[in-house]
């Protein structure tokens, strides 16, 4: 109970700006002793839209709101937003979220996301993470393409007492990934992290690098990666689902990790996320900090943003 509060209250803070719009904009509909009629499932379907909820979304949930009140289930404005809890909560199966862990030898979990998205720090965040779980962590970095990349990607190894392999800037990622996978095998290590190239001149030439990074890690780790982890940022809104949908024609992106969510006031956007392209949210960024990371639970999210 105790980890599920500080959880609760870490999520509060960082969900703030979000909460705060959300509950501006029901606020006006779902006023005191309001009875629940199509005029007000219009008000509030036209409310969650502009709160990042997305199109396809809302209309869902009014449609569910609609077929419980015709129910008789709810009745009022006070109905609504534990109706909204409970429908929400329910959007993410519980093996959606978690990480697809190797049986034996290293889990490699292939990191992929705009420059700008906060990427690097994500990566060193989830480092940060499994590593305090006792897990042996190595990062492999492997966008040599942006200036710095590799140096900022070493900074965080030494904050976060991890290995890095490495090569020097434009060197091959492809050469950098098979050599961390050795490196990993070599010392038996837990999880392998693979940091990829923001962007490169063309989309094609993207694809084509991820591709090749993706194919020389299954030639040397059978059944890998296990993970294609993609990193949003949360504050771009509807735009990050169109990253998602282009970073998946190249890899099969298994899970989100959602970056910056402590700065917007987007938060539904986990929501549109889960409907729009149904790959789950599994991580959360609410900082700058090594530890300003959550694993993605829907009862606590939900909680967060409605409380």
């Amino acid at each position: 109970m105790a980890f599920f509060s500080k959880t609760l209250d870490k999520l509060k803070n960082g969900l703030a700006k979000s909460r705060k719009k959300i509950s501006d904009s029901l606020t006006t509909v779902l006023t005191l002793g309001r009875k629940i009629d199509e005029e007000l499932l219009e008000e509030l379907e036209e409310k969650l839209i502009s709160d990042d909820i997305g199109v396809e979304t809302t209309l869902q949930i009014i449609e569910d709101l609609r077929a419980a009140w015709k129910e008789r289930k709810i009745s009022s404005a006070e109905d609504v937003v534990p109706f909204l809890k409970q429908e929400l909560i329910e959007y993410w199966p519980q093996c959606d979220r978690e990480l697809n862990f190797a049986e034996s030898g290293p889990t490699v979990v292939m990191v992929t996301g705009v420059n700008g998205s906060g990427k690097t720090t994500s990566i060193a965040k989830l480092a940060y993470l499994l590593s305090s779980q006792g897990k042996e962590v190595v990062l492999a970095a492997c966008d040599t393409f942006r200036a710095a990349a590799v140096e900022q990607l070493s900074i965080w190894s030494q904050r976060t007492g991890v290995q890095i392999v490495k090569h020097q800037q434009n060197s091959d990622p492809a050469a950098v990934a098979f050599d961390a996978c050795e490196a990993a095998l070599a010392r038996k290590a837990d999880v392998l992290l693979v940091d990829t190239a923001g962007r490169l001149h063309t989309q094609k030439n993207l694809m084509m690098e991820l591709s090749k990074i993706r194919n020389v890690i299954t030639r040397k780790i059978p059944d890998a990666p296990h993970e294609v982890l993609q990193v949003l940022d949360a504050t771009t809104g509807q735009n990050a689902i169109n990253q998602a949908k282009m970073f998946s024609e190249a890899v099969d992106v298994t899970g989100i990790m959602l970056a910056k969510l402590d700065g917007t006031a987007k938060g539904g956007i986990v929501v549109a996320i889960r409907n729009q392209i149904n790959i789950p949210v599994k991580f959360v960024g609410l900082g700058e900090k090594p530890e300003d990371i959550e694993p993605f639970d829907p009862e606590t999210f939900v909680e967060a943003l409605f409380s």
